[in-house]
């Protein structure tokens, strides 16, 4: 992937110190420090033009996020949707200083992820749409593939999850089968999130706005990582079959 942007794009992201992380593994197990509190905090990898971590962070005010892309131009445009997303007007460009609380920008490669979070440091981790990287030969590339998901496994704690979406069914084909391979639980797997039409509290990424007005299938699904998130999934589960059960006595008993 190539981008092309205006002259003085590293410039410009250079001066948004507030926002913009370019020494991401100077924070490295220091994020906490960094947001001024022990919120949870969530990262998007990939996050493109940064709508979705623009609006989550707008929305969930007591969780820090952080979006990581890897190039400068991606960067710049998705300070720009933080902006638009929070509502903030810069007169002076130049002498701006643009402070979100919970929000940060991460210029990084994500096939170095672990050399940015200690362990345990994330809650959860989005992949929204993803470069499917479609060749056989390019496997090792895909987000999901079980060298990154054990990266993923690493920086996540004990509430750690993974959601992904895309519209790629390949993808999701393999994700699934990379899920299971490594004995991984997953959670809502659909195979059409919008059939029933988007739900009004759903945050849209740029590309799902996008597919799904075009009628494509968005598929998402969740991983459940960490051993509390899965030991509080597992008492869904029994507390849902105690339920049915009872519902089901109930009616025979009538």
């Amino acid at each position: 992937m190539r981008l092309r942007g205006r002259k003085g794009i590293r410039e410009d992201i250079e001066r948004q110190k507030e926002l913009v992380v370019l020494n991401a593994k100077d924070y490295k197990g220091k994020w906490s420090e960094l947001f001024g509190n022990n919120n949870p905090i969530h990262a998007e990898l990939g996050m493109g033009k940064g709508r979705f971590i623009s609006e989550m962070s707008k929305k969930y005010p007591n969780i820090n996020f952080i979006g990581v892309d890897m190039y400068d131009e991606l960067i710049r445009k998705a300070s720009e949707k933080a902006k638009v997303a929070h509502e903030i007007t810069v007169e002076n460009e130049e002498d701006a200083v643009l402070s979100i609380p919970n929000l940060r920008l991460m210029l990084f490669n994500i096939e170095h992820i672990e050399e940015a979070f200690a362990e345990g440091e994330l809650e959860r981790v989005y992949l929204n749409f993803s470069d499917p990287w479609p060749k056989k030969k390019h496997a090792r590339r895909r987000l999901t593939h079980p060298g990154f998901v054990a990266k993923y496994q690493q920086i996540l704690n004990a509430k750690g999850e993974i959601h992904l979406k895309t519209d790629s069914q390949s993808l999701f084909e393999f994700s699934l089968n990379s899920f299971a391979d490594m004995g991984l639980r997953m959670r809502n797997i659909s195979l059409n999130l919008h059939v029933d039409g988007i739900h009004p509290d759903h945050v849209m990424t740029e590309y799902e706005t996008k597919f799904a007005g075009q009628g494509m299938n968005i598929h998402r699904l969740e991983v459940v990582i960490g051993q509390e998130a899965l030991s509080s999934h597992q008492e869904q589960l029994k507390e849902a079959a105690a339920s049915a059960l009872a519902a089901e006595s109930k009616e025979s008993a009538e």
